[in-house]
């Protein structure tokens, strides 16, 4: 995951000419903002910051089973090359088996050999930017939402154009904004189900109106589903591996779900009319043979690696409800600030007052109060007055950090 403090990659190409023998694509402007530079220079001091925005798993006081995810590396076929495309069979047939056991697939079953592994998301994004694109094709892409999308595009020479999600007792995808932008150009739509940083779920219609959408224009989707299993309910949602309304591409991986972002297992499910989705399904074959990028021992460990997210969500989602508890019950004593309702995954979304820039609020936080947050326009927010928080920071942190927050915003001219 991309540091979201270590570059303006937002503000895009760099004016320097001594650089003429790097690609244009690369012409990003790498200098860090002032709320990184102030956060080094704290840090450097060795300065304690209560860090809000904390959402690697692993630096969360979250309790891993290490015996056992470390045997799962010690598998004696590991000593053996014998790659497959796709990933090899038992760990594809894990991911299969995955949606089946929660419940996402009922009455549809997930063919193993529809779905291709890859090291990360990210790479799944690239394998499909390069499936659905020539350069300077069009993605849609929902905002707010999260910046490595344009990154990723970037490097593909794909041209990521935003539709809105607009919020009104809850966030809603904008259907009429969606067909707005799109173009002769427009390849595929992403959604994220659910947002990050949002936490919003696609809704049923939207995915039905969705569907017809890209069957009239001949356009693929792309569901981003990392945090689909933290569904503040409780409940499962359904997941779009079932869609077959139109050619649909559902991303996800071990980095979310099982809390392991340092063991590098991911993977795409090809869904939709069949001969389509075959048809895409051969392409995507030839493009991961090409690279061969997932290393054995983690595939062979990809089954009982799954199994640790029975342990890591539980866990995750008692430390989110007891969060958003805590911020509830510190907004209820003030009047300026308020939680925009939020569904699912690891963020959540404050709304303050628009007395200066979300980043000069952030960087006065850090400054006098030694709190860490992300300022909405770091996710495209549009327009000013929103913070997003990490929702599974620890909770005493959580605790002491809000309060500091709210403190300062209730003194501020």
């Amino acid at each position: 995951m991309v540091d979201i403090y270590e570059s303006a990659v937002r503000s895009h190409h760099s004016t320097r000419y001594n650089d003429a023998v790097f690609a244009r694509r690369t012409e990003w402007k790498l200098a860090p903002n002032r709320l990184t530079q102030k956060l080094r220079q704290l840090r450097a001091a060795e300065t304690e910051i209560l860090d809000l925005t904390e959402s690697n798993p692993t630096r969360c006081d979250l309790r891993y089973e290490g015996a056992r995810i470390l045997a799962a590396l010690s598998h004696p076929e590991s000593l053996r090359y014998d790659p497959d495309p796709k990933g090899l069979a038992s760990a594809r047939e894990a991911v299969a088996a995955y949606y089946v056991e929660r419940g996402a697939a009922e009455g549809t079953r997930v063919d193993p050999e529809r779905i291709v592994l890859t090291t990360s998301t990210s790479e799944g994004y690239s394998f499909l930017f390069r499936l659905l694109c020539d350069p300077g094709d069009e993605v849609l892409v929902p905002f707010p939402s999260y910046p490595l999308f344009e990154l990723l595009a970037d490097v593909q020479d794909v041209k990521l154009v935003p539709y809105p999600l607009f919020y009104d007792h809850g966030w809603h995808l904008d259907l009429h904004a969606v067909k707005a932008v799109l173009t002769e150009r427009t390849r595929a739509i992403m959604v994220v189900h659910p947002n990050n940083p949002t936490g919003s779920y696609v809704k049923t219609t939207e995915a039905e109106a969705l569907n017809q959408l890209c069957r009239e224009r001949e356009l693929a989707l792309v569901a981003d589903e990392v945090f689909l299993d933290f569904a503040h309910s409780g409940l499962p949602r359904d997941s779009f591996v079932r869609n077959q309304g139109a050619l649909t591409f559902t991303l996800s991986g071990l980095s979310k779900i099982a809390a392991l972002p340092q063991m590098k297992v991911a993977w795409i499910v090809t869904s939709g009319p069949e001969e389509l989705a075959a048809h895409a399904g051969e392409r995507l074959e030839m493009i991961a043979d090409t690279y061969l990028s997932l290393s054995a021992p983690l595939q062979l460990a990809t089954p009982r690696l799954l199994q640790q997210r029975h342990a890591m969500r539980g866990q995750i989602l008692e430390r989110i409800a007891a969060n958003i508890a805590e911020l509830d019950a510190q907004l209820a004593n003030q009047g300026a600030c308020r939680r925009l309702e939020v569904e699912g995954g690891w963020y959540g979304v404050l709304r303050v007052p628009v007395t200066r820039s979300d980043e000069e609020l952030a960087l006065e936080l850090l400054e006098r109060q030694r709190v860490l947050v992300h300022p909405g326009h770091f996710y495209d927010f549009p327009g000013e007055g929103n913070l997003v928080l990490s929702l599974i920071t620890p909770t005493q942190r959580f605790q002491e950090g809000v309060k500091r927050l709210l403190q300062h915003i209730s003194e501020m001219p």
